[in-house]
């Protein structure tokens, strides 16, 4: 039997990358601006086996992907993100964790759920 795949590469196309880099980096992430040969500036948050790019979209782009990520400090996070004037939602208790939710600046749904 066979091993299942293991995403390892996720790209989100963005209307502005430099509003959306800053926002997933006040998550905690890190990124690296990267060009392939004649292909577009972007950037990519490296961790081991998984690749998270941010690439440039039109204007009129819309993006319904949703992500969620597992943190150590969920209420800390909460905090310097209201303190940002980010808008979390609420802290909320759910049968998988506990979790909030934002929105990035392209208005894709992000989880963020305690570890």
């Amino acid at each position: 039997m066979s091993q299942s795949p293991t995403l390892n590469l996720l790209v989100l196309r963005c209307r502005d990358m430099e509003r959306t880099r800053t926002f997933y980096e006040s998550l905690g992430l890190g990124f690296a601006a990267h060009r392939h040969g004649q292909g577009p500036l972007h950037y990519a948050c490296e961790s081991p086996g998984f690749v998270l790019e941010l690439y440039p979209a039109p204007v009129d782009y819309v993006d319904r992907t949703a992500l969620g990520f597992e943190i150590d400090e969920l209420e800390s996070l909460y905090e310097r993100l209201a303190s940002a004037k980010l808008q979390p939602g609420p802290i909320e208790q759910n049968p998988w964790g506990r979790t909030f939710v934002i929105r990035d600046p392209d208005g894709r749904r992000v989880e963020m759920k305690q570890r």
